[in-house]
């Protein structure tokens, strides 16, 4: 294990950077490039005062890397999934051909609820938000020619994220991939679920259940693996605000590393497997200081409160997607710009990968060439404005000082909350006792997040937030251009992508066929063997890939749970 480096005995913070930085340098970890503006002056790696925060330094509010982008440039990693999995399988190919560094796999509806492709309920859906996955037959089609060992993939689905995962290290095995080696990242996350977006199959605590046990198994066997995405994205979009996008997302962090501890887990082991997934929306400063309020806060929560001793396990990394709520169907080349904007924004945060929306998102799925504008978008930010250049180049601005600082504040008033819905007595300051909780095996963040979900009370705080928002608009107090101002256009409407229902009778006739064409006992075997762990409290991740392997569907995997565990429906409320 690596303990957290750089020589603190240096007289300044500047120094202290400096010596992280050149052992970069002499490590061979900074790039060989033309670290020059536009017009030929050379630019330093960082700025700052000789005792300001520099990158590299906890808590790592101005970055995780001494080198910033000048070690790595953040991934491109498209989000793309449609149809059925040959005709996603295309479009990756054609996102790694020209120039995207990771895939992200989108899901259709189906598949992001544990449904069948045949199931009556699927009527009409398959295909049509994401790709239709019903075994792991569709996983060797949909990375037919990519290889999983080298390519890092993400898929964001979560209710039924475990078996899904299986199916693709199935998919993995039967490339020859070596499983050990496999990089990438899995959503999982299952409370922005009951906060937001509603994609949930059963209660909290069997879910719980599975993201517990596909921890300890990828630390364990994956250990490059990061087995959850902390989505903060859904949150956003729909309708919090910037604060309550990022304090809701870190405290359903802390739930999974309160998770962890009470497997047993190594703090300093697992937390690297965390991620996070936030959203990049249109006011500019604001979420700039969001990104770096919520490294700063993670690093410290990570350290102080649940004693993680390295780097690794105190960094905040995260992808972060452009806004689809921001996209309007009028005037939609105008989302072009939108995007650039919440893009750069994003850069200048400091994200780790990005996805940039298409013009036409708001319509339907991307079309190809609308596809390539998005990756054009953010190799245009890459190559040439010389944002990679100087590590947090807005670090030491009074506003996005104050606003980080304001924004930090407003997070750790929304933390305070949370503990005392779960009947504590704690805040968030109270930084020793927090530590003695976590190290008597107590769970006070999580407890506030299942009461608040019990309660509707993260349901609420968000429709009041969209509500004032909404308000402010109709009022024109705040503007959308195309929309309530500059609606004067001479734009054409778009020419957008549609999937034929033909996907949906291809894909139920090849699952029948494939159904027809497996061994049936095996199968139940395999569905029996799964169901004895999870009533025996065994790590259910190996008899779920066992089932995978003899082609048991995603539905029939959901099905069985379901009828172990029950269906969660949430309460209604007014």
């Amino acid at each position: 294990m690596t303990e957290v480096t750089g020589d603190t005995s240096a007289d300044t913070a500047r120094q202290r950077w400096q010596q992280r930085y050149d052992a970069a340098l002499t490590g061979g970890k900074v790039r060989d490039a033309d670290w020059t503006t536009l017009s030929g002056v050379e630019v330093e790696p960082a700025y700052g005062t000789e005792d300001s925060e520099w990158p590299g330094e906890f808590p790592f509010t101005r970055g995780l890397y001494a080198t910033g982008y000048r070690g790595r440039a953040w991934t491109i990693r498209q989000f793309a999934g449609f149809g059925n999995a040959q005709q996603t399988n295309e479009r990756y190919r054609m996102i790694l051909g020209r120039g995207g560094g990771g895939l992200s796999v989108a899901f259709d509806m189906p598949t992001l609820m544990g449904r069948d492709s045949d199931d009556p309920q699927s009527l009409g859906e398959v295909g049509h938000c994401g790709v239709a996955i019903d075994s792991a037959a569709d996983m060797d089609v949909l990375f037919d020619s990519i290889p999983l060992e080298q390519v890092t993939t993400s898929m964001t689905i979560s209710g039924p994220a475990v078996p899904v995962f299986c199916m693709m290290l199935v998919a993995a095995e039967r490339q020859g991939a070596d499983l050990s080696k496999l990089n990438g990242t899995l959503q999982t996350d299952i409370f922005k679920e009951y906060i937001a977006q509603k994609e949930w199959l059963f209660g909290p605590e069997p879910h719980l259940k599975l993201i517990g046990d596909l921890m300890e198994y990828c630390a364990a066997e994956i250990p490059a693996y990061k087995p959850l995405s902390v989505s903060g994205y859904h949150i956003r979009e729909a309708g919090s605000t910037a604060a309550q996008e990022l304090a809701f997302t870190l405290a359903d962090g802390f739930g999974y590393v309160e998770l962890g501890l009470s497997r047993g887990l190594d703090v300093d082991v697992f937390a690297p497997g965390l991620s996070f997934f936030f959203d990049s929306h249109l006011d500019f400063f604001e979420e700039i200081a969001k990104f770096r309020a919520g490294r700063r806060i993670w690093a410290r929560w990570m350290r102080d409160v649940y004693g993680a001793t390295t780097e690794k396990a105190q960094w905040m990394r995260f992808h972060t997607q452009t806004a689809g709520v921001s996209l309007t169907a009028q005037q939609p080349y105008n989302n072009v710009v939108r995007t650039g904007v919440e893009a750069l924004a994003a850069v200048l945060g400091g994200t780790n990968s990005l996805h940039t929306n298409a013009l036409d998102e708001t319509l339907a799925l991307p079309s190809e060439h609308a596809a390539e504008v998005a990756l054009r978008t953010q190799q245009v930010i890459m190559e040439e404005t010389g944002v990679l250049n100087v590590a947090d180049p807005l670090g030491g601005s009074w506003y996005v000082e104050a606003l980080t600082d304001r924004i930090e504040a407003e997070a750790n008033a929304i933390f305070d909350k949370i503990l005392e819905m779960g009947g504590s007595d704690l805040r968030h300051d109270h930084v020793e006792a927090l530590a003695e909780s976590a190290r008597n095996g107590e769970d006070p963040i999580t407890q506030g997040l299942l009461r608040g979900i019990e309660d509707g009370w993260f349901m609420s705080e968000i429709a009041e937030a969209a509500f004032v928002y909404q308000v402010a608009l109709e009022k024109k107090e705040k503007k959308v251009v195309g929309v309530n101002c500059h609606t004067e256009s001479v734009s054409r409407e778009l020419e957008i992508m549609r999937v034929s229902h033909e996907v949906e009778t291809e894909q139920v006739r090849e699952l029948a066929e494939r159904r027809a064409g497996r061994d049936e006992a095996a199968v139940r075997r395999a569905l029996d063997e799964m169901l004895a762990a999870a009533r025996e409290d065994r790590n259910m991740v190996p008899p779920m890939i066992e089932a995978c392997r003899v082609e048991a569907t995603l539905g029939e995997i959901c099905d069985a749970l379901r009828a172990e565990w029950g269906e969660y429906r949430e309460p209604a409320r007014f």
